[in-house]
């Protein structure tokens, strides 16, 4: 339920002043400029509607930490009645410029960090209201505003005397009546004749008008769901950024009163989701570079959507719930306790799942062909713990993981295939049920091979760790196959077979030029040799090697290439070829036939 009503500023403003009204943690922080708080005050002394701001009532079963608005610094530790929603930005620009007796911590039109202090220039306000913005004045801390790189002085109103004698209001006295009485005093007395008419047209104009300003508030009652909250600061929040419930649940915990009663201390959801990314990311690259932060790579989100599929796991085998699930209302719903309990097993599971794909032959961010699959894969493990370390249990696990990448099944919306995932790949590898969906509905069809032309295709990736993960060999450091190790070390990336420059003296035969079949792994020095035609740079190759002729074919194969068809420049030949080897890679992966599509099921092979 939710109630409308009209509250005057000066009783929000001393709600916030109080500790009353504050911000549930989650809120981001406050941030507008100079020229913003400008147009505000404005509107504020115009009358003109200012905007509905939403609160919660506390007291209900989602308990929210909760901080004070900035600047505000109420006495002792106050609880909030109500938590602010919507309408941070506005209510703090308020706040400090008309109630605070301080300089207003804001920031010019460049970012760069300022203080001000708000006027309003009297004459100009009992004017026209279109020239209402250009009568709300802001100046420095000390008051003095200065021009020619602060070498001359252009306005003083660092005494009361000055102040009157520029015709410029204080803001911050608007709601305290003895200061302004005194203030008025000071400027009738500076002037009589004049101010005397000027200051009766003011009052009624300005200051009649922020005393009398109301502000609509819509309050949400404290039974309101998290879920609900959630969803209703997303439609309102006029700053344009969706709320992450990773925000929304460190709020959460903060406020979790039997974990400060144990502890003495708020749970801080933040730090301990930096340590376990930090090791993470530490040891296993894959899971994003620490220095581009937490969220890269491997997110907060991720790794509660795995707890959360580990948690309704759970929950499901007791009876309690329906299915298997990760969707935002199972991270919303997710207990304190429950997180603390699971973390530690999901951190294991991630590094397992670190060292999987360190065995797939995937080490680098970039090189990843699916982030979101890793979510069940470790939500799997953390519910079989050891049940995924037998022979047969990783030859299934393989195989699931290489239909998902080929068959480019985690392409789309994910959440109901986390859910199948997990539900049937568990009974699979430990009863030996029948196989997950993504097993049996994945194909991967030879034509698509000649589409596979960029990292957007987790095929692309995928095939170009296959090629790694079978042992190929590099073309400069002929010593050893690639390994994971080594990747970095070499500069590897994917390479142009046949180079670009070949193709321009229309040698490609009417076929792809730059799809994954013309493509494969090596070092950054092996690509500096590849200029020319193939039977060019192969002679150049075979002589830096110092090794025989047949003995390097032996390394070209261990890339799926006729040694053949590339010392003949027969494009033609080494395409139809290596198609025919990478779709056998791709069977072998997936456990399955390759598919030529439109062809009947008796001529697939």
């Amino acid at each position: 339920m939710a109630a409308l009503d009209n509250v005057k500023l000066k009783d929000v403003l001393a709600d916030v002043a109080s500790g009353s009204l504050q911000l549930p943690d989650f809120q981001r922080n406050w941030k507008w400029d100079d020229d913003r708080i400008r147009a505000i005050i404005a509107t504020v002394t115009l009358d003109y509607p200012l905007g509905v701001v939403m609160t919660l009532q506390t007291g209900g079963a989602t308990r929210f930490r909760s901080r004070t608005l900035t600047g505000a610094r109420p006495d002792g530790d106050p609880a909030a009645d109500l938590l602010l929603l919507d309408g941070q930005q506005r209510l703090t620009s308020l706040f400090q410029s008309l109630w605070l007796d301080a300089p207003v911590e804001t920031a010019d039109a460049r970012g760069k960090p300022i203080q001000r202090w708000y006027y309003v220039d009297i004459a100009k306000a009992v004017g026209p209201s279109a020239d209402r913005d250009e009568a709300i004045v802001s100046v420095p801390a000390d008051k003095v505003l200065r021009t020619d790189f602060n070498r001359t002085v252009v306005l003083d109103l660092s005494t009361t005397e000055a102040e009157c004698a520029a015709g410029l209001f204080p803001l911050h006295f608007v709601f305290d009546a003895q200061r302004v009485n005194e203030w008025k005093k000071a400027y009738i007395k500076a002037d009589e004749d004049r101010n005397w008419d000027l200051w009766g047209q003011f009052d009624e104009a300005v200051l009649q008008q922020v005393r009398a300003f109301q502000v609509p508030m819509i309050r949400l009652a404290a039974s309101t769901s998290m879920d609900a909250v959630c969803a209703v600061f997303e439609r309102v929040n006029t700053g344009g950024v969706p709320l992450n419930v990773f925000e929304l649940l460190t709020a959460t915990y903060a406020g979790d009163r039997d974990y400060v009663e144990g502890t003495g201390d708020y749970y801080q959801l933040p730090e301990v989701w930096r340590e376990i990314k930090q090791a993470l990311a530490a040891k296993y690259p894959v899971f994003g570079r620490l220095d581009s932060g937490l969220e890269n790579g491997l997110s907060s989100i991720d790794f509660l959507q795995a707890i959360a599929l580990v948690r309704t796991w759970e929950r499901k085998q007791e009876g309690i719930g329906a299915t298997v699930s990760c969707k935002r209302r199972d991270l919303l719903d997710l207990p304190l306790a429950d997180f603390v309990r699971l973390a530690p097993k999901l951190a294991d599971a991630f590094a397992w799942v670190g060292d999987f794909l360190e065995r797939q032959c995937i080490v680098r961010p970039a090189d990843l062909p699916y982030k979101t699959q890793l979510v069940p894969l470790a939500a799997v493990r953390a519910i079989l713990d050891t049940g995924t370390d037998g022979l047969g249990a990783e030859d299934k696990i393989e195989q699931w993981y290489w239909c998902g990448v080929l068959g480019e099944m985690y392409g789309g919306s994910t959440e109901t295939r986390f859910t199948k995932d997990v539900e049937q790949l568990v009974p699979w590898i430990a009863q030996d049920e029948r196989a997950p969906e993504t097993v049996t509905e994945a194909f991967f069809f030879a034509d698509r091979l000649d589409t596979l032309t960029t990292r957007n295709s987790a095929a692309y990736k995928g095939i170009y760790a296959l090629l790694i993960k079978q042992g190929a060999v590099d073309w400069h450091h002929t010593g050893a196959p690639l390994s994971p190790g080594r990747l970095d070390e070499y500069g590897v990336d994917i390479r142009q077979i046949f180079p670009k420059a070949w193709f321009r003296r229309g040698n490609s035969e009417g076929l792809p030029t730059s799809s994954i079949v013309n493509k494969t792994p090596l070092s950054y020095r092996a690509a500096m040799d590849m200029t020319g035609a193939p039977s060019s740079y192969l002679s150049t190759m075979i002589a830096a090697s110092d090794m025989r002729p047949e003995w390097f074919d032996d390394v070209l194969t261990t890339h799926l290439i006729d040694p053949d068809a590339l010392r003949e420049n027969d494009y033609e030949r080494f395409y139809r070829d290596r198609s025919k080897q990478l779709q056998d890679l791709v069977h072998s992966a997936m456990g399955k036939r390759t598919m030529l599509r439109d062809l009947p099921e008796g001529d697939a092979r």
